[in-house]
């Protein structure tokens, strides 16, 4: 009897459990899964629809000035040099623009010139191109331009900051994917460091830049030469700036209470 007994307990037993077991695989909610996700909840690291929709936003935002960043940082329009046009001869004049790894020198005719401008140029006008890479990274040379020496200390320094930024660049994105697939908040506030810190330092080397610039004028006055930042900086700038604002939403956006809501708290229905 008691044998009986006890088979029977175990058969309904295992049968309950067996239908709990179906039933939770029916409803998606198994065991382990709902202790997790509660076990998620409860340490407030979950994201709603929303949340996930200014996240992606912000990303966007971060993302543009990345674009802006590497654009400004693979072309050579960051300064335009230009001589006199009449410096040289009456038909053709020279000038050149470079950025972080390349310079060029351009001949243009004369012509082809407006004839109120007094300097050379622009660059973007149709002439004899010559483009060659600096040596400032491999053998440590100098480059001459016009008789004027550029510093390669400046020029090496802005070129390190960009590479750190850019850097700094790849592993918020990388945070951001991971808070994006793992729904942790918590990446969002390394992200926020590592894009504002990428849009400080690309600031910083357009300001090194431009001092490495002045050296190059300052080097040599035998040659008047009028300069002017070109597009690429542009880029630079504006990639810094946005770089900024999206790192400062995702400061935002990781905080546990919203500021707006901390300054405009909602009234209740009764007042």
């Amino acid at each position: 009897m008691w044998s009986t007994f006890f088979v029977t307990d175990m058969e309904g037993g295992a049968q309950g459990g067996a239908s709990q077991g179906m039933a939770g695989l029916m409803t998606g909610r198994t065991t382990f899964g709902g202790n997790k996700r509660r076990r998620t909840t409860s340490a407030g690291h979950s994201m709603s629809e929303a949340q996930e929709g200014k996240i992606k936003l912000a990303f966007f935002v971060a993302i543009v000035g990345v674009v802006l960043t590497v654009l400004g940082v693979g072309t050579e329009f960051w300064v335009e040099l230009s001589a006199p046009k009449t410096f040289y001869n009456n038909q053709t004049c020279l000038t050149a623009h470079y950025g972080l790894w390349k310079g060029c020198t351009k001949t243009l005719w004369v012509a082809d010139i407006d004839p109120e401008r007094e300097s050379c140029g622009p660059a973007e006008l149709h002439g004899e191109s010559n483009c060659t890479y600096f040596k400032f990274f491999t053998t440590g040379e100098n480059a001459v331009m016009f008789q004027k020496t550029t510093q390669k200390n400046l020029n090496v320094a802005a070129a390190m900051l960009v590479m750190f930024s850019l850097f700094l660049m790849v592993m918020g994105a990388i945070c951001i994917v991971m808070a994006l697939s793992k729904e942790i908040l918590f990446f969002l506030k390394p992200a926020s460091i590592c894009f504002i810190l990428s849009g400080a330092l690309v600031l910083l080397s357009l300001m090194v830049f431009h001092q490495s610039v002045l050296a190059l004028l300052a080097s040599d006055h035998t040659v008047p030469l009028h300069h002017e930042l070109s597009w690429s900086v542009s880029c630079i700038g504006c990639a810094g700036a946005v770089l900024v604002v999206g790192g400062a939403l995702f400061l935002l956006l990781a905080l546990p209470v919203s500021p707006w809501q901390r300054c405009l708290p909602q009234k209740d229905s009764s007042s």
